[in-house]
């Protein structure tokens, strides 16, 4: 029998970053608050009036608050640091581009959940836990956020491709929401807020990001 050697390598990668935000712990708790007293008819998005859960407007950068101004400059800092580390721009061409983002906060109450949804006019989504309550013990999902798989829906599935290893295995992918921690990943990709089954709150802050560059036309400010 002749020996092979084969290679093996993924291709298709998608970047799923995680980071931190300096001073969450202190900035945080005043967050929750200030979301949680605005959380009004009158503040709420118009077309995402749910049951259980309550998304503002996407103005949340133009809130005069402090707490909310130093959290979502820490934000956005944490998730340039992530698109520095995927693409292969030099600092100095990526000083130059103009950056455009929109944000809103989320509050999850039990029973509550996000709908899954993806952003077409955006490069990027960061989504930050504010504050999340306890796993609940009954439903190990409860409050994920679940990125949707869809490149491989089409696939034929057989004996082989259905036990393939990390990173080949096709399902969709989870991340449970730590307060401090911001997750960032192309905002072209399907996502959702699994059904909260636990106690308290889950609060977040999802900011859509894209950038422009020197000289480009056809995408004026959002």
């Amino acid at each position: 029998m002749t020996p092979f050697d084969p290679l093996v390598v993924p291709i298709f990668a998608t970047p799923f970053g995680l980071a931190t935000v300096p001073d969450a712990a202190a900035l945080n708790p005043a967050a929750a608050q200030l979301f949680g007293a605005n959380a009004t008819a009158d503040r709420a998005d118009p077309a995402s009036r749910l049951p259980q859960m309550f998304r503002s407007r996407d103005d949340l950068l133009k809130w005069p608050d402090e707490a909310v101004r130093r959290l979502s400059a820490g934000i956005i800092g944490a998730a340039l640091s992530v698109v520095r580390l995927v693409n292969e721009l030099t600092d100095e061409q990526f000083a130059t581009f103009q950056l455009q983002a929109r944000a809103w906060c989320t509050i999850v109450r039990p029973d509550g959940s996000v709908p899954s949804d993806s952003h077409a006019n955006a490069a990027w989504c960061a989504i930050y836990c504010v504050s999340a309550p306890e796993p609940a013990p009954s439903r190990h999902d409860s409050g994920l956020l679940r990125l949707h798989e869809s490149f491989r829906a089409t696939m034929f599935r057989d004996a082989t491709n259905t036990v393939l290893r990390s990173p080949y295995q096709s399902g969709h992918s989870t991340w449970r929401p730590v307060p401090g921690q911001l997750a960032v990943f192309p905002a072209s990709i399907t996502h959702e807020i699994a059904l909260h089954r636990g106690a308290g709150e889950l609060v977040l802050v999802t900011v859509l990001l894209r950038f422009v560059a020197p000289g480009q036309t056809g995408m004026p400010w959002w």
